[in-house]
């Protein structure tokens, strides 16, 4: 049986890195055919882009191509050795290297036009056999690509599947010391504590949930390994300010700190909560990102107790 078939979706890349070393070999054998000895296949879209357009510098080809100015600048110093290239081209601006094809390059146009006039009707062929278009699967996928990577997408599906092992549970006595640490870990490691963070953290019964608050905790195969709490706010604009959230970084990457803000959104809105408020810090880069996922908004103007707050947002909670 073919290794791909076993494989299957997993080895995307590999089968058509195999397609294209088939396609790479014929190419070869074709420039051989059409007595255009020597040519790389690789080297084929800077020398039609220098063909159809003229001079232009490396930056112009690797944007026109798609390729990265590293993997053009070796491919014209390999066509220049083959002399097919001519980089010593003079520019009005001294400080742009410009290249064209050289004499020999250009001498080729002709034999090359009807090679590709011979190869575009031979894939025509090829696609009226087929039954799917791959010309246009091809684009397409690359677009997808585009708005997307393999990467990014994979890295969706592994947090998609890790986040389905996350608990969310409400607060217990016995979670006290992982509220307290690992709020204490992050805030430690970028600022430093401050007096309302030891009221809250240190007697999180009396100064969150006796007033009316809730702490939910995250639990990863059992174990305490985020929080979040939802305090209840003594102010005419908010009813509720959503704060001291952490995540162990152990186990950041797997959607924790989303699952706990969509459960301190939900529970704002049972609450009858219409605005939700919180504090954070734009060094939090992936925090702040957060809050902006969730639908929250930058304000300004409130007071605060912490001399660490350089960000205010809050979250319309009638829109949810």
């Amino acid at each position: 049986m073919n290794v791909f078939e076993k494989t299957g979706k997993m080895a995307l890349g590999s089968r058509m890195r195999a397609l294209t070393a088939k396609m790479t070999e014929d190419a070869a054998k074709i420039y051989e055919m059409y007595n255009v000895e020597g040519f790389v296949p690789k080297w084929f879209p800077v020398y039609f882009l220098l063909s159809e357009e003229g001079e232009k510098t490396i930056t112009e080809i690797a944007e026109e191509i798609g390729h990265s100015q590293p993997s053009v600048t070796k491919i014209v110093k390999e066509m220049v050795v083959a002399g097919l290239i001519n980089d010593t081209i003079q520019s009005q601006d001294k400080r742009r290297n410009i290249v064209a094809l050289s004499q020999k390059g250009m001498a080729l146009s002709a034999t090359i036009k009807t090679q590709c006039n011979d190869i575009d009707n031979a894939v025509e062929l090829m696609l009226n056999e087929a039954s799917h278009d791959i010309w246009e699967a091809i684009r397409e996928w690359e677009h997808l690509l585009e708005k997307k990577s393999l990467f990014k997408r994979v890295q969706d599906q592994k947090k998609n599947r890790e986040s389905k092992d996350v608990e969310i549970v409400e607060y217990d006595g016995k979670y006290q010391e992982a509220f307290k640490s690992l709020n204490e870990e992050w805030i430690s490691t970028y600022f430093e504590m401050e007096e309302a963070d030891y009221k809250a953290l240190n007697n999180p019964k009396e100064y969150i949930l006796d007033k009316g608050g809730k702490i939910f905790v995250a639990l990863y195969n059992n174990e305490p390994v985020g929080v979040c709490a939802l305090i209840k706010m003594n102010d005419p604009h908010y009813e509720y300010e959503m704060a001291k959230m952490a995540v162990s970084p152990k186990v950041q990457g797997k959607s924790i700190g989303w699952l706990l803000g969509q459960t301190i959104v939900k529970e704002a809105k049972k609450l009858g909560a219409s605005t939700l408020y919180l504090e954070s810090n734009t060094i939090l880069k992936p925090a702040v990102s957060l809050y902006y996922k969730l639908g929250f908004e930058k304000v300004a103007g409130h007071s605060t107790p912490y001399k660490r707050c350089n960000i205010q947002m809050e979250l319309n909670l009638k829109n949810k």
